[in-house]
């Protein structure tokens, strides 16, 4: 099978984690995509979503589904969306699409995350993924100073083509940081988060995944955690 196929399998899979008559937060990235577009066909039973980034806003909109600010609603019945890396304990490293702030806050609303991935993304360590950290762009220096006294190897994110630094849905920075063997995701979490300037940090460890759907060669493959 295709990565694209993998993904293609855990997105229907994640189906069966809808709740019919509720709000649905979804991700953003390719294998999110794949479950907006699954989720089409059976929009009529939800109330809606909520998007974790402008393009998957418009992806939903354009399957005439839904889309709700979240301030405009009071819960969230699941969070579904994909992972750059995911571990044995489910903390996963995200933010390769940078939404990674938007995708922490509806995560963190949500009564349950449900992470959908290809196999290859489950790892021992995290880490091999270039960590995202979003910043606010008069901290980008600052930051990236803080992030390689970790022993990182902090390189801003640039526009394709570009040398210009990338600009996040919320006007932010991102910093890759390469090189990181993340044996304490929480602690790692918690010490980023806490460099001023840092908006947020692709580790989701403190609120990790629920459940992860793995697509491989043999089926999809749930792990709870």
């Amino acid at each position: 099978m295709t990565q694209d196929e993998l993904k293609q399998a855990t997105a229907r899979a994640a189906i069966d984690y809808v709740v019919d008559g509720e709000i649905i937060g979804v991700g953003t990235g390719s294998t999110a995509n794949f479950f907006i577009d699954e989720l089409a066909r059976i929009k009529d039973r939800i109330k809606g979503t909520v998007a974790s980034s402008e393009a998957t806003a418009a992806r939903l909109a354009g399957h005439g589904i839904p889309v709700f600010d979240l301030n405009e609603v009071e819960s969230i019945a699941v969070y579904i969306d994909g992972a750059d890396e995911i571990n044995a304990r489910g903390a996963m490293i995200k933010g390769g699409g940078a939404a990674l702030t938007r995708e922490k806050i509806v995560a963190s609303v949500s009564k349950q995350f449900v992470c959908i991935a290809d196999g290859s993304k489950l790892v021992e360590t995290l880490g091999k993924f270039a960590l995202p950290v979003e910043v606010l762009p008069m901290a980008r220096n600052a930051v990236m100073r803080r992030l390689a006294a970790l022993g990182g190897q902090p390189k801003v994110r640039t526009k394709a083509g570009s040398t210009e630094a990338f600009v996040t849905d919320n006007g932010g920075n991102i910093i890759d940081v390469a090189g990181l063997s993340i044996t304490d995701p929480v602690a790692l979490e918690t010490q980023i988060n806490a460099i001023v300037g840092v908006v947020a940090v692709g580790l989701f460890a403190a609120r990790g995944a629920d459940v992860c759907l793995l697509g491989t060669a043999d089926g999809v493959r749930k792990l709870e955690y």
